[in-house]
């Protein structure tokens, strides 16, 4: 049995966001396949629910320039120092912008394990970035560095 909501959000990346499927099933097809394959109903609920709130997210009218970032000390818990740097070193080369930033820190920060991994934040920061409208080329290098890892480690 599959244990945590990291692996429906990668279940339904691989299987509808990343395939050449052009009409996703409703949320009740979805439940019912994502049970079929092995996850409880706490983590989907819980995966539909993470999404959900992401849809949420109104875009700002304006946007800033590269600003300076503070963790608090909560974040610093969840987040190791390389999760904090990760997400520092991608905006630092625009694959995250400051609004894109704090999706992601939010996001993981809604995580309910108590430490999130490099691997899981670089998922929550692909995910972030499909929700967001003209993103493409920064989806593609999330993607090229999440796939060229697991290439490397296979190789």
């Amino acid at each position: 049995m599959n244990e945590d909501i990291f692996d429906v959000l990668i279940y339904l990346f691989e299987n509808y966001v990343d395939s050449d499927i052009d009409i996703i099933p409703d949320t009740d097809i979805l439940q019912t396949e994502l049970k079929a394959a092995g996850f409880n109903s706490g983590n989907i609920s819980k995966a539909f629910e993470w999404l959900d709130i992401l849809a949420l997210h109104e875009e700002p009218t304006f946007k800033t320039a590269h600003n300076f970032r503070i963790f608090c000390a909560e974040e610093c818990h969840k987040l190791d120092m390389e999760c904090r740097n990760f997400i520092l070193f991608l905006q630092s080369i625009d694959i995250l912008d400051s609004v894109s930033r704090e999706l992601v820190i939010d996001r993981a920060m809604a995580i309910e394990n108590k430490h999130i991994s490099i691997e899981e934040l670089k998922w929550v920061t692909l995910i972030v970035l499909l929700s967001q409208p003209g993103e493409e080329l920064a989806i593609a290098h999330m993607e090229n560095i999440i796939y060229q890892e697991a290439s490397a480690l296979l190789n």
